[in-house]
């Protein structure tokens, strides 16, 4: 039995923490506001994330920061990707003993374009944590949360790291998989939200699935063409990282990107629907992201282009769909090449 501790009382880290809890391991929830963690403790529910999901009796919920990481060996970091930094920084001030830190936040930050574990390595000296294992994959929280067979990747510079996160997690409902590709893997599950939010924007407008079946297509060749000039294996996108998380999170309402496309499809203005979802819309900066390098490497990412004149520019969102349609004619096998072309250099 493990001491873990969850930090952030989102959706997902509520599910991942029942995943932990039922396999019999020592789990403390960490929630950032005092009202939240009291009305979790009173109700054994996170009624403002999940609602209907009773809380296991072996999750300790606590608001105070210090106490959660007490003698722990693992930390779980399950808040969005904006407050990584913020978080680190506090655990800086309370960490006594070094602990092997996971993290199943999904974003890159604009402007740094930084994956999650860089982020981390900056802001905690190395003398306090092990390594650092990202979990990714296909995988809503409402689901997990109701133990509906899910399955996921692990990845870490250290294997064996990655294979003692792979043991802690694992069991009948919930498998877990090892990926040698952390670049990847963090990648993969970042970027495909920003596909999402065009899958949304799709369906809002009315489009049918043979639009939808296009976008999520072409989109991944642009996850891989990018995610292949940051050092990342185009293999991962075909996996569980990739293509998996890609499918689940364009094609079902469980998806906020999804859904905050769709409102966006519908003519809602982009502040109104992130002020309406009341949750992190991670594929909105991640596209902020993923277009600034797009545009500082030269890489063709015409969907992703789109979706950000959409989200900051104000485009009108069937114009720039009319305008994917009539780009200049390529041959499909062209983006392979160019994926090619990049890892060779590599």
């Amino acid at each position: 039995m493990a001491k873990i501790t969850v930090l952030g009382a989102g959706s997902w880290g509520t599910a991942l923490a029942m995943v932990l809890a039922d396999n019999s391991h020592e789990v403390r929830l960490w929630a950032h506001r005092r009202e939240h963690a009291e009305k979790m403790k009173e109700t054994r529910e996170n009624e403002k994330y999940l609602q209907d999901v009773r809380l296991p009796d072996n999750i300790h919920i606590t608001d105070n920061l210090e106490e959660s990481i007490d003698g722990v060996e693992y930390l779980l970091l399950a808040v969005p990707t904006k407050a990584v930094r913020d978080v680190c920084q506090s655990l800086k001030a309370h960490l006594d003993q070094p602990v092997t830190i996971i993290h199943a936040a999904k974003g890159i930050e604009p402007r740094t374009y930084k994956r999650v574990s860089e982020i981390i390595k900056e802001e905690l000296p190395e003398e306090k944590y092990k390594s650092i294992v990202v979990l990714s994959g296909p995988s809503h929280a409402e689901e997990v949360a109701m133990r509906q067979p899910t399955t996921v990747t692990v990845s870490s510079e250290k294997l064996e790291a990655a294979e003692e996160v792979q043991e802690l997690f694992i069991n009948k409902q919930f498998r877990v998989y090892t990926s040698p590709d952390l670049v990847g893997v963090e990648l993969g599950g970042s970027l495909k939200n920003i596909i999402a939010l065009g899958a949304g924007i799709s369906d809002g407008l009315g489009y049918g699935d043979n639009a939808k079946a296009a976008l999520i297509t072409r989109g991944l060749a642009e996850v891989a063409r990018l995610g292949t000039s940051m050092g990342a294996n185009p293999l991962t996108f075909s996996g569980l990282a990739g293509i998996g998380d890609l499918i689940v999170t364009c094609t079902s309402t469980h998806s906020r990107n999804w859904r905050a496309g769709y409102k966006l499809g519908k003519g809602e203005d982009l502040q109104k629907v992130l002020d309406d979802m009341g949750m992190v819309v991670e594929g909105v900066r991640t596209t902020e992201a993923a277009f600034q390098m797009a545009e500082e490497q030269e890489i063709d990412m015409p969907i992703t282009s789109g979706i950000y004149h959409i989200l900051f520019e104000e485009a009108n969102p069937r114009e720039v769909v009319e305008q994917l349609m009539t780009r200049v004619r390529r041959h499909e096998m062209e983006d392979l090449v160019d994926v090619l072309d990049q890892k060779m250099k590599d």
